[in-house]
């Protein structure tokens, strides 16, 4: 047997008895186990909690159509009740009803948040991330090789799936913006994040957390957990605050290249030795089964189908990538919305805009997952397929 693959063997047989231990033994976040739960009503406007509903004078009532973070935005939001207790300047209100257990925030239950074998930071995020020539990568990366591709502030960057896999978040900067890059390979979600948090950019890192089998992440300003598939606060001080999901998309390396001759890859110098090139989850994308246990389960279509999905309000739809391949482009109505899905042959990605009523376009940044991740958290979705 190969060395690599012995090496291979034995990171698994210590990923599996660190799930063991870190379950039995550990707790890296503190969380709460008693039984006093108490609920109450926040007030989120434009992503961000602004108070509690007793405070404002906010009902239940007031919703707006305002959606998760990086999705779209209603034209006409409601506001407060109470216009003297809130800024005149704030806009898409939204409230949501959350949990309180032993003092502990949160608005998910809290025995639905696993271990998922190594412990708070023991998958490193790449704090200070290098990054290669095209000409340089191309000599390490196949034009196959998949990854997450961002261009801003005229910087394109593209981060290989075989490096995040064993880091899951890079927190980098484009001309000083920091931006929060997150990977979770159990549900083939890359998404990148504006990581505002108490009106700054701060780091995240990896909690060791699962939920629904997805990434649990927190920042390292308040220790708050984030559920990366929701963009949102889940546990802690910031629960039911929200992240502006950041234009990108998933795609292969040559035909990202191909397009920027000039870009910058990340580099495999992440200041942590690992076997990239290698991947610790084998056969996992194409086989059946998931690791972890998920809340809900859908066979509309196969589990680890790849869908974007996207929430407008309440309600929640996914697109699969495949079906929006066969016709070219597709105008949808959805929430009260036209939604243009639109298959990008240069670069083989489908890509999401919003219609406005002067006829122009707006990007949409989706939740690019497997099928399962998605309906585990919208088990009501619609679905284009």
């Amino acid at each position: 047997m190969k060395k690599s693959n012995i090496a291979i063997i034995l990171i698994i047989v210590i990923i599996i008895i660190g799930f063991w231990l870190f379950n039995r033994f550990g707790d890296d976040f503190n969380l709460p186990s008693g039984r006093e739960t108490t609920t109450e009503t926040i007030v989120i406007s434009n992503g961000q909690v602004i108070g509690t509903a007793d405070e404002l004078g906010q009902t239940s009532d007031d919703n707006s159509d305002y959606e998760p973070t990086g999705t779209i935005q209603d034209d006409n939001p409601a506001q407060p009740k109470n216009p003297i207790a809130v800024n005149d300047d704030l806009t898409n209100i939204q409230t949501k009803e959350i949990m309180i257990t032993d003092g502990v925030k949160h608005s998910i239950p809290l025995d639905k948040i696993v271990g998922g074998g190594p412990p708070k930071d023991g998958i490193p995020s790449i704090d200070n991330p290098k990054f290669t020539t095209v000409s340089e990568a191309s000599d390490e990366f196949a034009d196959e090789d998949p990854g997450i591709a961002v261009s801003l502030n005229g910087i394109d960057r593209f981060y290989p799936f075989q490096i995040l896999v064993w880091h899951e978040i890079v927190n980098d900067t484009f001309d000083d913006q920091r931006v929060l890059v997150t990977y979770c390979p159990l549900c083939l979600s890359g998404i990148v994040f504006d990581p505002v948090v108490n009106g700054q950019r701060v780091e995240f890192g990896t909690s060791g957390k699962l939920w629904n089998s997805n990434l649990v992440m927190y920042d390292r300003k308040t220790d708050s957990l984030w559920s990366q598939i929701l963009g949102e606060a889940v546990v802690g001080e910031l629960t039911g605050t929200q992240l502006k999901i950041l234009e990108s998309d998933q795609m292969r390396f040559g035909e990202w290249k191909r397009l920027n001759p000039n870009g910058q890859v990340l580099s495999k110098d992440t200041g942590a030795t690992r076997f990239y090139g290698r991947d610790p989850y084998g056969d996992y994308y194409t086989s059946p089964g998931v690791f972890f246990n998920v809340d809900n389960r859908d066979d509309r279509l196969p589990e680890k189908a790849f869908v974007l999905g996207i929430v407008i309000g309440e309600e929640a739809k996914a697109y699969l990538p495949e079906a929006v391949k066969k016709v070219g482009t597709l105008e949808d109505k959805f929430a009260g919305k036209t939604i243009i899905a639109e298959y990008k042959s240069d670069i083989d990605t489908v890509q999401l805009f919003e219609k406005r009523s002067d006829g122009t376009r707006e990007r949409i940044n989706p939740f690019p997952n497997f099928w399962f991740s998605w309906v585990a958290v919208h088990p009501d979705t619609e679905l284009y397929k």
